[in-house]
Protein backbone atom coordinates (compact mmCIF):
# COMPACT_ATOMS: atom_id res chain seq x y z
CA UNK A 1 0.00 0.00 0.00
CA UNK A 2 1.17 3.39 -0.35
CA UNK A 3 2.90 5.13 2.53
CA UNK A 4 2.89 8.88 3.25
CA UNK A 5 4.78 10.11 6.33
CA UNK A 6 3.84 13.31 7.87
CA UNK A 7 7.54 14.16 7.21
CA UNK A 8 6.94 14.80 3.32
CA UNK A 9 3.18 15.43 3.75
CA UNK A 10 3.85 18.84 2.27
CA UNK A 11 5.91 17.78 -0.64
CA UNK A 12 3.47 15.79 -1.67
CA UNK A 13 0.70 18.06 -1.75
CA UNK A 14 2.67 20.61 -3.25
CA UNK A 15 3.07 18.29 -6.46
CA UNK A 16 -0.34 15.93 -6.49
CA UNK A 17 -2.06 15.48 -9.56
CA UNK A 18 -5.88 14.10 -8.75
CA UNK A 19 -7.98 12.57 -11.64
CA UNK A 20 -11.53 12.08 -10.93
CA UNK A 21 -13.72 10.81 -12.73
CA UNK A 22 -17.13 12.11 -14.04
CA UNK A 23 -20.32 11.92 -12.67
CA UNK A 24 -23.45 13.61 -10.62
CA UNK A 25 -21.76 13.59 -7.29
CA UNK A 26 -18.68 16.38 -5.92
CA UNK A 27 -16.27 14.25 -5.34
CA UNK A 28 -16.83 12.07 -9.13
CA UNK A 29 -16.32 15.43 -10.96
CA UNK A 30 -13.93 15.59 -13.88
CA UNK A 31 -11.27 17.45 -12.37
CA UNK A 32 -7.12 17.66 -13.09
CA UNK A 33 -4.83 19.93 -11.87
CA UNK A 34 -1.55 20.07 -10.22
CA UNK A 35 -0.92 22.47 -7.09
CA UNK A 36 2.44 24.17 -7.89
CA UNK A 37 2.99 25.85 -4.33
CA UNK A 38 2.49 29.63 -3.93
CA UNK A 39 1.63 29.97 -7.30
CA UNK A 40 -1.73 28.40 -6.72
CA UNK A 41 -5.04 29.84 -5.52
CA UNK A 42 -5.32 32.74 -7.98
CA UNK A 43 -9.20 32.20 -9.13
CA UNK A 44 -12.15 30.63 -7.92
CA UNK A 45 -11.40 27.42 -9.70
CA UNK A 46 -8.29 27.04 -7.89
CA UNK A 47 -10.45 26.62 -4.34
CA UNK A 48 -13.05 24.82 -5.72
CA UNK A 49 -10.68 22.20 -7.13
CA UNK A 50 -8.44 22.28 -3.92
CA UNK A 51 -11.36 21.48 -2.30
CA UNK A 52 -12.00 18.42 -3.61
CA UNK A 53 -9.08 17.13 -3.26
CA UNK A 54 -9.66 17.81 0.51
CA UNK A 55 -12.99 15.87 0.34
CA UNK A 56 -11.20 13.23 -2.02
CA UNK A 57 -9.31 11.46 1.55
CA UNK A 58 -12.39 10.54 2.75
CA UNK A 59 -12.78 7.82 0.33
CA UNK A 60 -9.92 6.56 2.40
CA UNK A 61 -12.20 6.14 5.50
CA UNK A 62 -13.24 2.88 4.50
CA UNK A 63 -10.07 1.12 6.76
CA UNK A 64 -11.59 3.50 9.88
CA UNK A 65 -14.80 1.94 9.46
CA UNK A 66 -13.56 -1.80 8.95
CA UNK A 67 -11.32 -1.41 12.37
CA UNK A 68 -13.51 0.54 14.32
CA UNK A 69 -15.91 -2.73 13.83
CA UNK A 70 -13.29 -5.36 14.16
CA UNK A 71 -11.48 -3.78 16.80
CA UNK A 72 -15.14 -4.11 19.31
CA UNK A 73 -17.24 -6.85 20.02
CA UNK A 74 -18.81 -7.14 16.96
CA UNK A 75 -16.89 -8.41 14.53
CA UNK A 76 -13.73 -10.70 14.18
CA UNK A 77 -11.33 -10.45 11.68
CA UNK A 78 -11.81 -12.85 9.55
CA UNK A 79 -9.98 -13.33 5.86
CA UNK A 80 -8.66 -16.33 4.28
CA UNK A 81 -6.47 -17.40 7.21
CA UNK A 82 -4.59 -16.21 10.59
CA UNK A 83 -1.85 -14.07 8.58
CA UNK A 84 -4.50 -12.62 6.01
CA UNK A 85 -4.14 -9.15 6.47
CA UNK A 86 -2.00 -9.52 9.89
CA UNK A 87 -2.85 -5.82 11.12
CA UNK A 88 -6.45 -6.72 11.21
CA UNK A 89 -6.05 -9.61 13.19
CA UNK A 90 -3.38 -7.83 15.20
CA UNK A 91 -6.52 -5.02 16.06
CA UNK A 92 -8.81 -7.97 16.55
CA UNK A 93 -7.20 -9.37 18.89
CA UNK A 94 -5.55 -6.18 20.84
CA UNK A 95 -2.22 -7.52 20.33
CA UNK A 96 -1.74 -4.63 17.67
CA UNK A 97 1.61 -2.91 18.24
CA UNK A 98 3.46 0.52 16.95
CA UNK A 99 4.50 -1.74 13.93
CA UNK A 100 1.37 -2.31 12.17
CA UNK A 101 0.49 -1.20 8.18
CA UNK A 102 -2.83 -0.26 8.90
CA UNK A 103 -2.48 1.62 11.62
CA UNK A 104 0.36 3.54 9.91
CA UNK A 105 -2.25 4.09 6.81
CA UNK A 106 -5.06 5.61 8.93
CA UNK A 107 -2.30 7.90 10.18
CA UNK A 108 -1.00 8.74 6.93
CA UNK A 109 -4.66 9.32 5.04
CA UNK A 110 -6.04 11.79 7.82
CA UNK A 111 -3.15 13.50 7.80
CA UNK A 112 -3.17 13.54 4.39
CA UNK A 113 -6.88 15.18 4.92
CA UNK A 114 -5.59 17.67 7.47
CA UNK A 115 -2.69 19.05 4.96
CA UNK A 116 -4.81 19.70 2.20
CA UNK A 117 -7.93 21.33 4.28
CA UNK A 118 -4.77 22.99 5.34
CA UNK A 119 -3.78 24.01 2.61
CA UNK A 120 -6.85 25.79 1.13
CA UNK A 121 -6.68 27.55 4.55
CA UNK A 122 -3.06 29.02 4.59
CA UNK A 123 -4.01 30.75 1.76
CA UNK A 124 -7.50 31.72 2.11
CA UNK A 125 -6.91 35.60 2.26
CA UNK A 126 -5.14 35.11 -1.49
CA UNK A 127 -8.31 35.86 -3.79
CA UNK A 128 -11.38 37.19 -3.23
CA UNK A 129 -14.54 35.80 -4.64
CA UNK A 130 -18.13 35.16 -4.23
CA UNK A 131 -19.00 32.31 -2.35
CA UNK A 132 -15.58 31.51 -1.06
CA UNK A 133 -16.62 31.53 2.46
CA UNK A 134 -18.73 28.28 1.78
CA UNK A 135 -15.27 27.11 0.30
CA UNK A 136 -13.29 28.03 3.55
CA UNK A 137 -16.15 26.40 6.26
CA UNK A 138 -16.24 23.47 3.87
CA UNK A 139 -12.23 23.78 4.79
CA UNK A 140 -12.86 23.72 8.13
CA UNK A 141 -15.53 21.14 8.51
CA UNK A 142 -12.96 18.36 6.59
CA UNK A 143 -10.08 19.36 9.10
CA UNK A 144 -12.06 18.39 11.80
CA UNK A 145 -13.82 15.42 10.36
CA UNK A 146 -9.82 14.22 9.72
CA UNK A 147 -8.43 15.54 13.22
CA UNK A 148 -11.16 13.70 15.24
CA UNK A 149 -10.30 10.86 13.64
CA UNK A 150 -7.15 11.62 14.37
CA UNK A 151 -7.55 12.01 17.63
CA UNK A 152 -10.02 8.90 18.29
CA UNK A 153 -7.78 6.56 17.34
CA UNK A 154 -4.47 7.94 18.48
CA UNK A 155 -4.67 10.66 20.61
CA UNK A 156 -2.91 13.84 21.26
CA UNK A 157 -1.24 14.39 18.14
CA UNK A 158 0.77 17.28 16.24
CA UNK A 159 -1.27 20.53 15.18
CA UNK A 160 -1.31 22.70 12.49
CA UNK A 161 -3.27 25.73 11.88
CA UNK A 162 -3.96 27.12 8.64
CA UNK A 163 -0.46 26.24 7.78
CA UNK A 164 1.29 22.93 5.85
CA UNK A 165 3.17 20.57 7.90
CA UNK A 166 7.04 21.25 6.85
CA UNK A 167 10.15 18.85 6.77
CA UNK A 168 11.36 19.27 10.34
CA UNK A 169 8.09 19.87 11.98
CA UNK A 170 8.17 16.68 13.38
CA UNK A 171 11.21 17.20 15.46
CA UNK A 172 9.98 20.41 16.33
CA UNK A 173 6.18 20.49 16.62
CA UNK A 174 4.63 18.76 19.82
CA UNK A 175 2.05 16.40 19.97
CA UNK A 176 -0.92 18.97 21.65
CA UNK A 177 -3.14 17.49 23.96
CA UNK A 178 -6.42 15.88 23.13
CA UNK A 179 -8.17 19.33 25.10
CA UNK A 180 -6.18 21.19 22.62
CA UNK A 181 -6.99 18.57 19.29
CA UNK A 182 -10.87 18.76 20.51
CA UNK A 183 -11.06 22.79 21.17
CA UNK A 184 -10.04 23.18 17.59
CA UNK A 185 -12.37 20.62 15.81
CA UNK A 186 -14.99 22.42 18.20
CA UNK A 187 -13.63 26.09 16.49
CA UNK A 188 -13.98 24.86 12.92
CA UNK A 189 -16.85 22.97 13.60
CA UNK A 190 -19.25 26.27 15.21
CA UNK A 191 -17.61 28.07 12.38
CA UNK A 192 -18.44 25.71 9.61
CA UNK A 193 -22.18 25.58 11.04
CA UNK A 194 -22.40 29.55 10.76
CA UNK A 195 -21.42 29.72 6.94
CA UNK A 196 -22.46 26.74 5.38
CA UNK A 197 -25.65 25.93 3.74
CA UNK A 198 -28.54 24.19 4.80
CA UNK A 199 -28.95 21.96 1.40
CA UNK A 200 -25.41 21.53 -0.39
CA UNK A 201 -24.67 23.19 -3.26
CA UNK A 202 -23.84 19.67 -4.95
CA UNK A 203 -24.37 16.28 -3.13
CA UNK A 204 -22.08 14.92 -0.94
CA UNK A 205 -20.42 18.68 0.10
CA UNK A 206 -21.03 19.50 3.77
CA UNK A 207 -24.02 21.54 5.16
CA UNK A 208 -24.69 23.39 8.19
CA UNK A 209 -26.60 20.03 9.29
CA UNK A 210 -23.68 17.87 8.97
CA UNK A 211 -21.45 20.12 11.15
CA UNK A 212 -23.57 20.35 13.83
CA UNK A 213 -24.38 16.87 13.97
CA UNK A 214 -20.45 16.02 13.77
CA UNK A 215 -19.92 19.28 16.74
CA UNK A 216 -23.02 16.94 18.97
CA UNK A 217 -20.69 13.89 18.26
CA UNK A 218 -17.81 15.58 19.43
CA UNK A 219 -19.18 16.63 22.46
CA UNK A 220 -20.84 13.57 23.59
CA UNK A 221 -16.68 12.05 23.13
CA UNK A 222 -16.21 15.03 25.53
CA UNK A 223 -18.75 13.99 27.90
CA UNK A 224 -20.16 17.41 27.33
CA UNK A 225 -23.28 16.61 27.67
CA UNK A 226 -25.24 19.72 27.91
CA UNK A 227 -23.78 20.89 24.83
CA UNK A 228 -24.46 17.98 23.40
CA UNK A 229 -28.09 17.87 23.54
CA UNK A 230 -28.30 21.35 22.61
CA UNK A 231 -26.60 21.08 19.30
CA UNK A 232 -27.83 17.79 18.47
CA UNK A 233 -31.55 19.55 18.78
CA UNK A 234 -30.77 22.08 16.98
CA UNK A 235 -30.46 19.55 14.04
CA UNK A 236 -33.56 17.88 14.83
CA UNK A 237 -35.60 20.81 15.02
CA UNK A 238 -34.25 22.41 11.83
CA UNK A 239 -37.03 19.66 9.77
CA UNK A 240 -33.98 19.15 7.59
CA UNK A 241 -33.74 15.33 8.02
CA UNK A 242 -35.94 12.55 8.75
CA UNK A 243 -35.77 8.91 9.37
CA UNK A 244 -36.45 6.81 6.43
CA UNK A 245 -39.82 4.34 6.31
CA UNK A 246 -38.04 1.09 5.93
CA UNK A 247 -34.82 0.50 7.06
CA UNK A 248 -33.86 -1.88 4.48
CA UNK A 249 -33.41 0.76 1.59
CA UNK A 250 -31.10 3.28 3.47
CA UNK A 251 -27.88 0.63 2.26
CA UNK A 252 -29.10 -0.27 -1.16
CA UNK A 253 -27.93 2.16 -4.35
CA UNK A 254 -31.24 4.00 -4.23
CA UNK A 255 -31.17 4.73 -0.64
CA UNK A 256 -27.79 6.90 -1.17
CA UNK A 257 -27.91 10.30 0.13
CA UNK A 258 -32.03 10.09 1.11
CA UNK A 259 -33.70 12.05 3.73
CA UNK A 260 -31.80 9.89 6.64
CA UNK A 261 -28.45 11.11 5.37
CA UNK A 262 -26.91 13.77 7.48
CA UNK A 263 -23.01 13.70 5.67
CA UNK A 264 -22.23 10.55 3.44
CA UNK A 265 -18.68 9.83 1.88
CA UNK A 266 -19.19 9.89 -2.12
CA UNK A 267 -17.51 6.60 -4.40
CA UNK A 268 -17.67 6.13 -7.39
CA UNK A 269 -16.54 2.80 -9.79
CA UNK A 270 -13.81 4.23 -11.17
CA UNK A 271 -11.39 2.02 -12.00
CA UNK A 272 -7.71 2.67 -11.01
CA UNK A 273 -7.38 0.78 -7.44
CA UNK A 274 -4.79 -1.80 -7.09
CA UNK A 275 -3.76 -4.08 -3.96
CA UNK A 276 -0.50 -2.04 -4.32
CA UNK A 277 -2.48 1.30 -3.79
CA UNK A 278 -6.14 0.61 -2.04
CA UNK A 279 -5.73 4.39 -1.42
CA UNK A 280 -6.24 5.57 -5.05
CA UNK A 281 -9.38 3.75 -5.43
CA UNK A 282 -12.53 5.94 -5.59
CA UNK A 283 -14.78 3.13 -4.50
CA UNK A 284 -15.64 1.57 -1.58
CA UNK A 285 -12.95 -1.19 -0.44
CA UNK A 286 -14.66 -2.05 2.71
CA UNK A 287 -17.42 -3.29 0.51
CA UNK A 288 -15.24 -5.87 -1.07
CA UNK A 289 -13.65 -6.67 2.11
CA UNK A 290 -17.02 -7.38 3.91
CA UNK A 291 -18.03 -10.11 0.96
CA UNK A 292 -18.74 -13.23 1.00
CA UNK A 293 -15.45 -15.86 0.32
CA UNK A 294 -15.40 -17.31 -3.48
CA UNK A 295 -20.17 -16.90 -3.11
CA UNK A 296 -21.84 -18.09 -6.24
CA UNK A 297 -25.38 -17.46 -6.27
CA UNK A 298 -28.09 -14.43 -6.29
CA UNK A 299 -28.27 -10.99 -4.86
CA UNK A 300 -24.69 -10.67 -3.90
CA UNK A 301 -20.87 -10.90 -5.01
CA UNK A 302 -18.13 -12.52 -3.68
CA UNK A 303 -15.75 -10.16 -1.48
CA UNK A 304 -12.95 -11.59 1.27
CA UNK A 305 -14.98 -12.34 4.14
CA UNK A 306 -13.27 -9.78 6.42
CA UNK A 307 -14.91 -8.43 9.02
CA UNK A 308 -17.71 -10.60 9.97
CA UNK A 309 -20.34 -10.63 12.88
CA UNK A 310 -20.16 -12.61 16.02
CA UNK A 311 -22.94 -14.93 17.26
CA UNK A 312 -22.92 -12.25 20.16
CA UNK A 313 -24.26 -8.80 17.79
CA UNK A 314 -26.64 -11.28 16.02
CA UNK A 315 -27.99 -11.93 19.32
CA UNK A 316 -28.32 -8.42 20.83
CA UNK A 317 -31.22 -7.81 18.52
CA UNK A 318 -34.71 -7.97 20.05
CA UNK A 319 -37.16 -10.64 18.55
CA UNK A 320 -38.90 -9.14 15.98
CA UNK A 321 -36.44 -6.38 15.23
CA UNK A 322 -37.00 -5.56 11.66
CA UNK A 323 -33.10 -4.46 11.27
CA UNK A 324 -31.51 -7.73 11.98
CA UNK A 325 -31.93 -9.40 8.33
CA UNK A 326 -30.91 -6.05 7.01
CA UNK A 327 -27.73 -5.98 9.17
CA UNK A 328 -26.81 -9.43 9.39
CA UNK A 329 -26.64 -11.97 6.70
CA UNK A 330 -26.95 -15.57 7.31
CA UNK A 331 -24.64 -17.42 4.78
CA UNK A 332 -25.62 -20.52 5.65
CA UNK A 333 -29.52 -19.77 6.03
CA UNK A 334 -29.12 -18.35 2.66
CA UNK A 335 -27.26 -21.02 1.00
CA UNK A 336 -29.85 -23.35 2.46
CA UNK A 337 -32.91 -21.18 0.94
CA UNK A 338 -30.91 -20.23 -2.63
CA UNK A 339 -28.62 -23.37 -3.30
CA UNK A 340 -25.77 -20.65 -3.31
CA UNK A 341 -22.26 -21.53 -3.02
CA UNK A 342 -19.48 -20.06 -1.08
CA UNK A 343 -16.18 -20.99 0.93
CA UNK A 344 -15.79 -20.46 4.33
CA UNK A 345 -13.22 -18.26 5.65
CA UNK A 346 -10.95 -17.87 8.67
CA UNK A 347 -13.10 -16.83 12.06
CA UNK A 348 -15.98 -18.07 10.12
CA UNK A 349 -19.18 -17.19 11.40
CA UNK A 350 -21.62 -18.16 9.26
CA UNK A 351 -22.71 -14.44 8.91
CA UNK A 352 -21.62 -11.52 7.12
CA UNK A 353 -22.45 -7.33 7.09
CA UNK A 354 -24.95 -7.13 5.04
CA UNK A 355 -25.10 -3.38 4.84
CA UNK A 356 -21.61 -3.30 3.06
CA UNK A 357 -21.70 -6.12 0.46
CA UNK A 358 -21.18 -6.15 -2.85
CA UNK A 359 -24.92 -6.53 -4.28
CA UNK A 360 -25.06 -7.87 -8.26
CA UNK A 361 -26.24 -5.13 -10.39
CA UNK A 362 -23.59 -2.40 -8.79
CA UNK A 363 -22.09 -0.10 -11.16
CA UNK A 364 -18.74 -1.19 -11.62
CA UNK A 365 -16.01 -0.74 -14.01
CA UNK A 366 -13.65 -1.80 -12.17
CA UNK A 367 -12.51 -4.74 -9.71
CA UNK A 368 -15.58 -5.22 -7.90
CA UNK A 369 -14.02 -5.68 -4.67
CA UNK A 370 -12.13 -2.65 -4.90
CA UNK A 371 -14.26 0.30 -6.91
CA UNK A 372 -17.49 -0.44 -5.49
CA UNK A 373 -19.53 2.30 -5.55
CA UNK A 374 -21.56 1.93 -2.15
CA UNK A 375 -21.36 5.23 -0.38
CA UNK A 376 -20.52 4.91 3.32
CA UNK A 377 -23.43 6.72 5.33
CA UNK A 378 -21.09 8.45 7.71
CA UNK A 379 -24.28 10.51 10.10
CA UNK A 380 -27.25 9.27 9.88
CA UNK A 381 -30.37 10.83 11.36
CA UNK A 382 -30.64 7.52 13.63
CA UNK A 383 -27.19 8.63 14.85
CA UNK A 384 -28.10 11.60 15.47
CA UNK A 385 -31.47 10.69 16.92
CA UNK A 386 -29.55 8.26 19.69
CA UNK A 387 -26.81 10.36 20.61
CA UNK A 388 -29.26 13.64 21.11
CA UNK A 389 -30.94 10.38 23.71
CA UNK A 390 -27.91 9.83 25.49
CA UNK A 391 -26.89 13.73 25.97
CA UNK A 392 -30.66 13.98 27.74
CA UNK A 393 -30.03 11.45 29.80
CA UNK A 394 -26.87 12.28 31.15
CA UNK A 395 -26.49 15.76 30.53
CA UNK A 396 -26.42 17.74 34.39
CA UNK A 397 -30.16 18.19 34.43
CA UNK A 398 -31.38 14.57 32.84
CA UNK A 399 -34.77 15.49 30.54
CA UNK A 400 -35.63 11.39 30.56
CA UNK A 401 -38.96 12.34 28.61
CA UNK A 402 -37.25 13.80 25.68
CA UNK A 403 -34.51 10.73 25.77
CA UNK A 404 -37.39 8.73 25.10
CA UNK A 405 -38.67 10.42 22.86
CA UNK A 406 -35.67 10.24 20.45
CA UNK A 407 -34.90 6.20 21.41
CA UNK A 408 -38.37 5.44 20.78
CA UNK A 409 -38.70 7.31 17.30
CA UNK A 410 -35.55 4.71 16.33
CA UNK A 411 -37.40 1.66 18.20
CA UNK A 412 -40.64 2.35 16.22
CA UNK A 413 -39.31 1.69 12.82
CA UNK A 414 -37.31 -1.47 13.82
CA UNK A 415 -40.73 -2.85 14.83
CA UNK A 416 -40.38 -2.32 18.82
CA UNK A 417 -41.94 -1.28 21.74
CA UNK A 418 -41.43 1.76 23.79
CA UNK A 419 -39.40 1.62 26.14
CA UNK A 420 -39.99 4.03 29.89
CA UNK A 421 -36.49 3.44 31.55
CA UNK A 422 -35.52 6.55 33.18
CA UNK A 423 -32.01 6.93 35.11
CA UNK A 424 -29.30 3.96 34.30
CA UNK A 425 -31.32 1.83 32.97
CA UNK A 426 -32.12 4.12 30.11
CA UNK A 427 -28.80 4.81 29.42
CA UNK A 428 -28.20 1.07 29.51
CA UNK A 429 -31.23 1.01 26.65
CA UNK A 430 -29.93 3.64 24.34
CA UNK A 431 -26.25 2.02 24.16
CA UNK A 432 -28.15 -1.29 23.45
CA UNK A 433 -29.78 0.49 21.02
CA UNK A 434 -26.84 1.85 18.99
CA UNK A 435 -25.39 -1.30 18.77
CA UNK A 436 -28.23 -2.73 17.01
CA UNK A 437 -28.94 0.41 15.08
CA UNK A 438 -25.50 1.41 14.06
CA UNK A 439 -23.52 -2.36 13.53
CA UNK A 440 -21.65 -2.37 11.12
CA UNK A 441 -21.07 0.80 10.30
CA UNK A 442 -17.48 2.05 12.57
CA UNK A 443 -18.82 3.19 15.51
CA UNK A 444 -19.00 0.35 18.32
CA UNK A 445 -15.14 0.18 19.44
CA UNK A 446 -15.58 4.40 20.11
CA UNK A 447 -18.87 3.85 21.86
CA UNK A 448 -17.27 1.54 23.94
CA UNK A 449 -14.14 3.73 24.68
CA UNK A 450 -15.80 6.63 25.51
CA UNK A 451 -18.34 5.35 27.48
CA UNK A 452 -15.70 3.29 29.90
CA UNK A 453 -17.44 -0.02 28.79
CA UNK A 454 -14.55 -1.43 26.43
CA UNK A 455 -12.54 -3.62 28.96
CA UNK A 456 -15.99 -5.72 29.62
CA UNK A 457 -16.85 -6.34 26.38
CA UNK A 458 -13.57 -6.38 24.06
CA UNK A 459 -11.37 -9.59 25.05
CA UNK A 460 -7.67 -8.71 25.35
CA UNK A 461 -8.48 -4.72 26.09
CA UNK A 462 -6.55 -3.19 28.75
CA UNK A 463 -7.56 -0.21 30.66
CA UNK A 464 -4.89 2.26 30.43
CA UNK A 465 -3.69 1.40 27.23
CA UNK A 466 -5.98 0.28 24.73
CA UNK A 467 -8.20 3.25 24.36
CA UNK A 468 -6.17 4.60 21.75
CA UNK A 469 -3.51 3.14 19.36
CA UNK A 470 0.24 3.36 19.13
CA UNK A 471 1.78 5.85 16.82
CA UNK A 472 3.31 4.21 13.95
CA UNK A 473 7.07 3.61 14.93
CA UNK A 474 8.00 5.62 11.60
CA UNK A 475 6.73 8.56 13.11
CA UNK A 476 8.27 8.02 16.64
CA UNK A 477 11.31 7.14 14.74
CA UNK A 478 11.32 10.57 12.14
CA UNK A 479 10.22 12.45 15.60
CA UNK A 480 13.70 11.76 17.10
CA UNK A 481 12.64 11.61 20.27
CA UNK A 482 10.30 14.85 20.00
CA UNK A 483 7.14 12.83 20.45
CA UNK A 484 6.44 9.68 23.06
CA UNK A 485 4.89 6.70 22.29
CA UNK A 486 1.44 6.05 23.85
CA UNK A 487 1.48 4.62 26.96
CA UNK A 488 1.74 0.41 26.73
CA UNK A 489 2.90 0.28 23.37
Amino acid sequence: MKKLKISNLFLWIAIITIIQSCSDDFTDETTAYRIDSETYFNSEQDYYDALIGAYDLLQSTYLNVLLGEIASDNTVAGGESATDVIGFQQIDKMTHTEVNSNLQDIWDWMFAGVNRANYILEFKDKTDFEGKEQIIAEARFLRAYYNFELVKWFGAIPLKIDARFNVGDETSLPRSSTEEVYALIEEDLIFASENLATIAPQVGRATEGAALALLGKVYLFQDKFDQAATTLENVINAGTYDLVADYDTIFESEGENGIESVFEVQYSDAEGAGFECLQCSEGNVAVGFNGIRTYSGPTYDSGFSFNVPTQEVVDAFEEGDLRKDVAILDIEAWAAETGATYVEGHNHTGYYNRKYIARQGDLNTGDQNLTNPNNYRAIRYADVLLMAAEANSRKSSANYAVAQLYLNRVRSRAGLADITLTGTPLVDAIYAERRVELVGEGHRFFDLVRTGRAAAEISGFSTGKNEVFPIPVEEIEFANGNWDQNTGY
